[in-house]
């Protein structure tokens, strides 16, 4: 190979596919799991009038858009119209983390100012421990695909998913200290940490950040896509 021969070193057209394919059926399992959660969440925050547990359901659907908005982007079967898709998508995920940072910030918010306290509740312990196993594993995988693919909406996606995970840690700790200890300031504390977090990576999207595709001449992606954050 002479030295002016340009190095391709994006995925191919069938491996391109496939990981089209794998990100339709992450996507797809992530708003199953969330349209569910954001059901049982907002039913036992309700019933133990836990905000901590509202907060969260609504922190589902804000991720259902998300990863709606990437299902629709890879929707369309032809490359270019995905790639054209991008911005908007990025743009929409970046409104819910954004979303996302102002709703749990004003929630906590609330709760450091003492407007109730919350009762215990087993239902939102368990369904706290179950994201916390699931949503590392669709966030992983989502985020590898994305990576290999060059898609910075699906690496965005993954953030929010991995957000989630994050979130499901901050509601597990402050349900089980409310209930055996009562400390009910532990959660909107670790919460607006949370919010700074969902800003940064909100902000991260907007601009596109976060994975850069791969393409013909292209020799630094070890920056981009390829870099483990």
């Amino acid at each position: 190979m002479s030295a002016g021969t340009p190095v391709t070193l994006g995925p191919s057209a069938a491996r391109r596919e496939a990981l089209v394919r794998r990100i339709r059926l992450l996507v797809a399992a992530t708003i199953a799991y969330n349209v569910v959660e954001a059901v049982v969440a907002l039913t036992a925050g309700t019933l133990a009038s836990s905000t901590a547990l509202i907060g969260f359901g609504l922190d589902s659907v804000i991720e259902v858009s998300s990863a709606a908005a990437v299902a629709w982007q890879f929707s369309a079967t032809d490359h270019a119209v995905r790639e054209t898709r991008e911005k908007t998508t990025l743009r929409i995920i970046a409104v819910s983390f954004l979303a996302l940072a102002a709703y749990v910030t004003v929630d906590a918010v609330r709760a450091l100012a003492g407007t109730g306290e919350a009762g215990r509740s087993v239902p939102g312990i368990v369904l706290a421990a179950l994201s916390l196993a699931i949503m590392p594993f669709l966030s992983a995988a989502q985020r590898k695909a994305g990576r290999e693919l060059g898609s910075a909406s699906a690496v965005a996606d993954s953030k929010q998913t991995l957000l989630c995970t994050y979130l499901s840690a901050v509601l597990l700790a402050g349900l089980v200290l409310n209930a055996t200890l009562g400390w009910s300031w532990a959660d909107p504390l670790a919460a607006l940490v949370i919010a700074g977090i969902a800003v940064k990576e909100g902000g991260d999207a907007w601009q596109g950040k976060g994975c850069c595709a791969p393409g013909p001449d292209r020799t630094d992606t070890g920056s981009c896509c390829g870099r483990e954050e």
